[in-house]
């Protein structure tokens, strides 16, 4: 059944994905313009994927460290391509208490030149290196058009910043942080992607190049969902990082950079979700489980605290429903809430020594013996539960793949659904920006490992170099 509190997912995209967040109590906006206030039910969200990719980053020898908010104007003007990156999007701090300062301060948008300011000072020698450092912190960039997760001004996020003796481990660096952010939305976040490298007009500014990981919304808009760059020299050259090599040579190091943010709880929302509200996948889901009783007599009661006990004893996050509501408006709510398996313990059920699980993703309900080993059932069904979520969205990602070989046939496609679009490219930015005149059409990112479609450019018919995955993009 529909949640009357929230538009139909068909009817208005975008109004219904700002219901769904409103409807879940992820976020709330506040009179702070353009920034949310990310409410409990979402920031346990953030805490999960926080969890697991620390988790990750660790095993692979990172460290997490704290670096400063404010960064003087002298030193963030030291790389000139990060700085016209930027610049549009940079507030400044221009007083201090009562008191205007003599060097206006730049509230992160990103922490290169931090980060590299410390490099210059504590990098001597290759003894030093590498260093795998991440920060979990807040960013400030003034967007002018915001909304909740996907794009706004304050949001959090996870910025790596690596520095390395060589050019090979800097590289490795930068591709193998690009498959982490693939795995853990393929197998976190049950979202499949794709990664690839940016053109050169949308790799970041300063990189030497950038990798991307990109996946496709249920409507058909292609999202960002992480990036790696690798920056070579660029960086310890304008801020003049040097290190003796084991030739006992002075020479730049090499540095990599690599994000993904809160935008995520935004992708989640909108690869799974449905009219009900949030469809969560289990390894993110907060609780997993809810339990409801359907009555309150002492049979009941007792045994929705046993099944509870048992499951959270196990590793299952778990809650019973206690709240004072019918339960068909627990049912509703726990659905909005997007909770992947729901437990329903009712007096007719136990009378038979049964109880009903219900699907968040697919809503069926299955009636199981009490005395079953309910761990092993439930550990099971959230598995399940997952890959099917993955395989969903997997079948939807390829219904709206396409491939064309002519701009009318670009046009045509773009005109029925969006979706991503393969065609080939001769690698000139005016083909590019020829495309992006058919309704905002970016280049999402070059496809390394696939043959051309065509020998010729989608725009402009000379020879291709690059098979591209297109798309409008949130």
């Amino acid at each position: 059944m529909k949640n009357e509190k929230i538009t139909s997912r068909d009817i208005d995209f975008a109004k219904w994905y700002t219901d769904v967040v409103n409807a879940a109590k992820l976020a709330s906006y506040t009179s702070v313009k353009g920034c949310i206030a990310i409410l409990p039910n979402g920031y346990a969200i953030w805490e999960k994927m926080q969890n697991e990719l620390d988790k990750k980053f660790k095993e692979l020898g990172h460290v997490n460290v704290q670096m400063p908010l404010l960064i003087p104007e002298g030193l963030f003007n030291k790389e000139k391509e990060l700085v016209e990156g930027f610049a549009p999007e940079v507030a400044w701090v221009t007083i201090g208490g009562s008191k205007e300062l003599e060097e206006r301060l730049c509230i992160r948008p990103t922490s290169e030149t931090v980060f590299c300011d410390f490099y210059k000072n504590y990098v001597k020698s290759y003894k030093d290196l590498p260093l795998l450092y991440n920060q979990w912190c807040n960013v400030l960039r003034w967007e002018k058009e915001t909304r909740p997760f996907l794009r706004s001004r304050e949001f959090l996020w996870q910025e790596g910043h690596t520095i390395h003796s060589t050019k090979e481990e800097a590289e490795k660096e930068t591709k193998k942080m690009i498959e982490v952010y693939k795995w853990f939305h393929h197998e976190i976040l049950a979202i499949p992607s794709i990664i690839g490298l940016k053109t050169e007009k949308e790799k970041f500014a300063g990189a030497e190049y950038t990798y991307t990981n990109e996946a496709l919304m249920f409507n058909g808009v292609s999202l960002q969902c992480g990036t790696s760059h690798y920056f070579g020299q660029k960086f310890s050259k304008s801020y003049d990082i040097k290190f003796t090599n084991k030739n006992n040579k002075e020479e730049y190091a090499y540095q990599t950079s690599w994000g993904t943010a809160t935008r995520m709880i935004g992708a989640v929302i909108m690869v799974h979700g449905d009219d009900k509200g949030l469809v969560l996948p289990p390894k993110i889901a907060p609780k997993q489980v809810v339990i409801i009783p359907i009555g309150n007599e002492e049979e009941i009661m007792k045994t929705c605290e046993n099944i509870s006990e048992n499951l959270n004893k196990n590793g299952i996050t778990t809650y019973i429903d206690l709240t004072e509501k019918s339960p068909g408006f627990k049912f509703a709510e726990a659905e909005v809430k997007g909770i992947p398996i729901r437990i329903e313990v009712g007096k007719r059920d136990l009378e038979n020594d049964n109880i009903t699980f219900v699907r968040r993703d697919t809503s069926e309900k299955i009636t199981i013996n009490i005395n079953e080993d309910l761990v092993e059932f439930t550990n099971n069904l959230l598995r399940k539960i997952q890959n099917d979520m993955y395989n969903k969205a997997l079948r939807r990602r390829d219904e709206l793949t396409f491939e064309a070989h002519n701009l009318n046939e670009v046009k045509k496609i773009m005109e029925k659904t969006p979706g991503f679009i393969k065609a080939c490219w001769c690698g000139d930015e005016e083909c590019e920006q020829k495309m992006k005149e058919i309704k905002g059409l970016k280049s999402r990112c070059i496809i390394e490992n696939e043959k051309l479609i065509d020998e010729k450019c989608v725009v402009c018919g000379k020879q291709a170099k690059n098979l591209i995955v297109w798309g409008i993009q949130y």
